[in-house]
């Protein structure tokens, strides 16, 4: 089994959102998913580019993704922050995860990125044990904060 991890191209994007809403059924909330591939079309490979897609592909498959986009800190300067990395679930457990996590990192350190982050679900027992195999930091520090659309809409 040869699996293939490249940069994702625009005609990618209906494969990788198939993963995005196999992942939020595997989070219990496929209603949350509102990104379209249009929209990851454009947000992604437009004339300024919002993300950047890495597949791992298996024959003409998509079966694994990792999307992470360039954060900056006040304190560190450039990193990048990984948004999510799906693999399909008869994929997982064959090392396709360990792989895009690796170009990831491998993609931090060649632009000069000071630290690489990334969320997980304090449930994803799979997950934290993956992370926890690169020694990575939990921080139970910090408070993830955000404001859904409508609650900008509604900024006075």
């Amino acid at each position: 089994m040869q699996i293939i991890v490249r940069k994702g191209t625009k005609a990618d994007m209906a494969q990788v959102h198939a993963l995005i809403c196999e992942l939020a059924e595997y989070e219990k909330a496929p209603q949350e998913v509102t990104n379209t591939v249009d929209d990851m079309i454009r947000d992604g490979f437009g004339e300024h580019p919002i993300f950047f897609c890495l597949v791992a592909q298996l024959e003409e498959k998509i079966v694994g993704m990792a999307i992470y986009f360039i954060k900056y800190s006040t304190w560190k300067g450039k990193g990048v922050y990984l948004d999510d990395i799906v693999v399909t679930k008869t994929m997982r457990g064959k090392k396709v995860g360990k792989q895009l996590f690796d170009a990831v990192m491998k993609d931090a350190f060649d632009i000069g990125a000071q630290q690489l982050h990334w969320q997980v679900l304090d449930w994803n027992e799979p997950a934290i044990n993956f992370y926890k195999k690169y020694n990575a930091q939990m921080d139970s520090e910090w408070i993830n904060c955000k404001l859904t659309r409508s609650e900008l809409i509604h900024l006075d």
